[in-house]
């Protein structure tokens, strides 16, 4: 299976960024992780922190399945919303913090009804378990 992991604003920052939230793996390094967990997936990472270039990349449709953390844009980008919705392969939501006990904005996202399932709060595992859902 081919498995799109499309991480949205600051998220290139991985490590560096605020590591009491995001820890201080670089997304780099954890993808080789999940690639050697999972060789049977082809797994490929796409990060912008343009929201149309997001949405670009979610119309290649070059894949079987889509892991996408939308960072900030997940709680105002209804056109990253559209575009999931268009999609119909699987569709994860994933995030590294708990959303839920942070700031009242960053608690609503109005991407996750147009995905299959949501993890938040498992730290970078949350793309671990993204694979290990799809595999069912």
């Amino acid at each position: 299976m081919k498995i799109l992991i499309l991480n949205g604003p600051n998220l290139n920052l991985l490590g560096t960024r605020e590591p009491e939230i995001y820890g201080n793996i670089s997304m780099e390094n954890f993808l080789e992780s999940l690639k050697n967990k999972f060789p049977q997936h082809e797994i490929r990472h796409y990060q912008s922190n343009v929201e149309g270039e997001i949405i670009n990349r979610i119309q290649e449709d070059d894949f079987d399945a889509l892991i996408i953390n939308p960072g900030a844009f997940t709680h105002y980008s209804y056109a990253i919303a559209d575009c999931l919705k268009n999609i119909l392969k699987p569709k994860i939501e994933v995030h590294i913090s708990n959303i839920y006990k942070r700031e009242e904005f960053r608690q609503k996202s109005v991407t996750a009804p147009n995905t299959d399932g949501v993890l938040s709060g498992f730290g970078l595992n949350g793309y671990q378990l993204a694979i290990q859902s799809l595999d069912f």
